[in-house]
């Protein structure tokens, strides 16, 4: 998750500027199931605190010991965690550890990619051995082409062995149109998420940024005035106005957009007057952008406080950005991610 990498990078940053060495554990390779898959990545400090996990929480008191060869000679490697006489997670893990330092340049890059909303690509040079040293190492590639080593001793024209390829797709973003209590519940469960969540409040009523903690911004504005922009992918907007004609403003405005996800709070005998008005006020609006409407919004998981209310949202918007129909697990007989 890029939000995962974006801690992980600042984070190091910041050690560098105290003196500290940063160590990268990635998660490149496995052969089984575990509890995350490859793509995971902790970092670890010279002084052996840690940012991010690899899994629940078992394998990371054994990395960070591994690591400590690492700083100090200086020499990548892979190791293995084999979780099925540990863990009961059936599988191996391949881990890279590698030195990681981050120039200025690559903090820039990295900045302007994910305040552009720019996919990122990391690549990650291994081999499926344990505690073997060799030129292992990752580097990071921008929308422009440009990039960067993790690893001032990995030499990326001189690879060799296995390739472990990551595309990294911009933060999901949340638009949150509303400025009352349930709103900023919303946003607060959706920040822990690693959420980019914008928040839309009334012209009439506008909040600050300190009202919604987590939000990377906070607007008053009407929707005869706002403009929306990249919203068709990897976006949801959930509409809490507690205003039948607010809803309905914004989203007659939203069907010029045709946004993948809108929830809308509200009754359930709401949602057929507001089919209706939006014919009137749209008539050529399509089955498809009526069909990503959900309201009332939220799963029927018997939410009553408004903090139950956001993760029914929330577990809604998974669901349908992650194409999957909910149901318990204890239903499941294979693979949890198949």
């Amino acid at each position: 998750m890029i939000h995962e990498l974006k801690e992980i990078i600042y984070q190091a940053y910041i050690n560098q500027k105290k003196g500290l060495k940063n160590v990268l554990a990635s998660v490149v390779h496995l052969e089984g199931s575990s509890y995350r898959k490859p793509g995971v990545r902790m970092l670890i400090s010279e002084n052996l605190s840690s940012v991010g996990a690899v899994s629940g929480g078992c394998v990371e008191k054994e990395i960070i010991q591994r690591s400590k060869s690492v700083f100090k000679d200086n020499k990548p490697k892979v190791i293995t965690y084999d979780g099925r006489y540990r863990l009961g997670c059936e599988g191996v893990l391949y881990i890279l550890l590698e030195p990681f330092s981050i120039s200025d340049e690559l903090l820039n890059a990295f900045s302007n990619a994910t305040k552009n909303r720019e996919t990122i690509k990391i690549e990650s040079n291994f081999k499926t051995e344990d505690e073997v040293f060799g030129n292992f190492g990752s580097y990071i590639t921008f929308k422009n082409k440009t990039n960067y080593s993790f690893s001032n001793t990995f030499n990326s024209t001189s690879k060799k062995g296995n390739i472990f390829t990551q595309i990294l797709q911009p933060s999901f973003r949340l638009i949150i149109i509303g400025g009352e209590h349930d709103a900023v519940k919303l946003c607060k469960i959706a920040a822990n998420l690693g959420w980019e969540i914008n928040v839309i409040t009334s012209a009439k009523d506008s909040k600050q940024i300190s009202d919604f903690p987590g939000a990377n911004s906070v607007i008053g504005d009407s929707p005869e005035t706002i403009q929306f922009s990249n919203i068709e992918e990897n976006t949801a907007i959930v509409i809490m106005n507690h205003s039948y004609v607010q809803d309905l403003k914004y989203v007659v405005k939203l069907s010029q957009y045709n946004p993948k996800y809108i929830g809308i709070l509200g009754a359930p005998n709401r949602r057929e007057r507001l089919f209706n008005e939006l014919f009137e006020f749209v008539p050529d609006i399509s089955d498809e952008f009526l069909e990503n409407i959900y309201t009332p919004a939220g799963l029927h998981i018997g939410a009553q406080t408004p903090e139950e209310i956001a993760i029914s949202i929330i577990a809604e918007i998974l669901s349908i950005s992650r194409k999957k129909e909910p149901f318990s697990l204890r239903k499941l007989n294979g693979k949890i991610h198949g």
